[in-house]
């Protein structure tokens, strides 16, 4: 536990951080109230021991300012000029404990055992509540065969610190088997934190991702620790990680390679122990070829592969989902409105939004059910095309598409023409548009018979 210590009387202030070390606390030592603000600005404390009286700034502006900015830390007040008055303010401002010099090291010790002991109590209460609540209306609900294959594959990777590239389309509930295999693992009892990549800019996420150091940017006025510290001994998932910008892909290489990070400004090397689940939206192997995604990060994500399937390919499960979802809201008694012909609708429907849209769809029949025609309005929303094509739709989509050899002539002088239209017929601006060499770009251009006004 990091403990700040603030005490003007050099003797007393030694003695006691170098037996506050001893006892395994992490202690940081000042001799004014003015430099004790000055490190609680830089960094977080567990807990505070000041004096009373100081030079300037006083041991009870120092409780203030602890509490207003750091409530969970709990200020430990010493002084050699007791009085009920000052105790009892101290007590009021939120002190946990008022000591009166001369006292034994052992009181203290024993006062910050106390905090010690309350603080892991509180927790392991937090970490069972997350861990109960793990799936608490956050259910996988499914009895389809893909599903129960996929979710007995869970539990069997997730013994082990592979990293996990889940697969789906939106809606599908990605971040629902990263909890999963977090749950299911031995580091159940360890944070869980989920990153959405899409979600963050990409000027910010480097800094929300490996932390930053006091000064490293404007604004930057204390150390910031990154969500992979915050996740160190357990589980990080970065969902739509093919958003993740092409320029930071190499430093996420690297903490999977090297299990280390560096903060934005800083030069040490920080050993983190995280298990990396990530998650996409799209076909990464495809933005590999494309140069959108980096072929070696690829690599060292794509150890273990989950694919989810989607709702269309799981109606079976449709029935059961919904019922889960008016249970979940409370609305148990409004399953019998789901009559044979919207139950029928649903079943043909093939939820482009899958279980995410299907859930908003369930909410939206609660929210309407006792307005007059809610359920006209329901059918029409489930009106939309199927997703899948039949065989003879198939058929004329493949009739459509001439053949290969034909195709590439075609869009390759579709190309070579729009490039020199927007270079005004320049040969050396027209290849530079589409990424050719000049050599190569005349060649295709003598190929297929165009002539430039160059």
């Amino acid at each position: 536990m990091k403990l700040l210590l603030v005490e003007d009387e050099k003797i007393t202030r030694i003695t006691l951080a170098n037996t506050l070390k001893d006892e395994g606390y992490e202690v940081t030592a000042c001799e004014t109230g003015e430099k004790g603000l000055q490190e609680l600005n830089k960094s977080e404390f567990d807990i505070v021991v000041t004096d009373l009286r100081l030079p300037k700034i006083s041991g009870l502006e120092i409780l203030e300012q602890v509490k207003k900015n750091n409530p969970d830390c709990k200020v430990i007040v010493m002084t050699a000029y007791a009085s009920v008055e000052t105790a009892v303010k101290a007590l009021k401002l939120g002190a946990y404990d008022y000591l009166i010099k001369p006292f034994s090291p052992d009181k203290l010790i024993t006062t910050l055992n106390h905090i010690r002991n309350f603080k892991q109590i509180v927790d392991e209460n937090v970490k069972l509540k997350q861990r109960l609540g793990l799936f608490k209306d956050r259910k996988i609900i499914g009895a389809n065969p893909q599903m129960l294959k996929l979710l007995e594959t869970v539990k069997a990777v997730a013994k082990n610190d592979y990293t996990v590239l889940i697969q789906g389309e939106s809606g599908t509930g990605k971040e629902l088997i990263a909890r999963a295999l977090h749950f299911y693992s031995p580091r159940v009892d360890e944070e869980f934190v989920a990153v959405n990549c899409s979600a963050i800019p990409d000027t910010l996420l480097e800094s929300e991702l490996f932390g930053y150091e006091k000064g490293a940017f404007t604004g930057a006025n204390k150390t910031h620790q990154g969500l992979f510290e915050r996740a160190d001994g357990g589980t990080i998932f970065l969902d739509d990680i093919d958003d993740f910008p092409l320029h930071l892909q190499v430093k996420l290489l690297r903490v999977l390679q090297e299990k280390e990070i560096t903060r934005v400004g800083g030069s040490n090397n920080i050993k983190i122990n995280v298990r990396v689940i990530v998650a996409t939206k799209t076909d990464l192997k495809a933005m590999v070829e494309s140069g959108k995604f980096r072929q070696d990060l690829f690599y060292r994500l794509n150890i273990i592969p989950l694919k989810i399937p989607p709702l269309r390919e799981r109606k079976d499960d449709i029935q059961l989902l919904t019922e889960h979802f008016f249970i979940k809201n409370d609305a148990k008694e409004k399953i019998a409105l789901l009559n044979g012909r919207l139950l029928e609708k649903m079943l043909n429907y093939d939820w482009p939004g899958n279980v995410r849209e299907l859930e908003n769809f369930i909410e939206r029949l609660i929210a309407l059910s006792d307005i007059q025609g809610w359920e006209r309005e329901l059918l029409s929303a489930l009106e939309s095309k199927p997703f899948t094509q039949t065989e003879e739709s198939k058929d004329e989509a493949e009739k459509s598409f001439p053949p290969f050899n034909e195709y590439i002539k075609e869009k390759e002088l579709e190309i070579i023409n729009w490039a020199l239209e927007k270079a005004r017929g320049n040969i050396s601006k027209a290849a530079e548009l589409v990424q050719l060499p000049r050599s190569t770009f005349r060649s295709k251009m003598e190929k297929y018979n165009i002539e430039s006004e160059e």
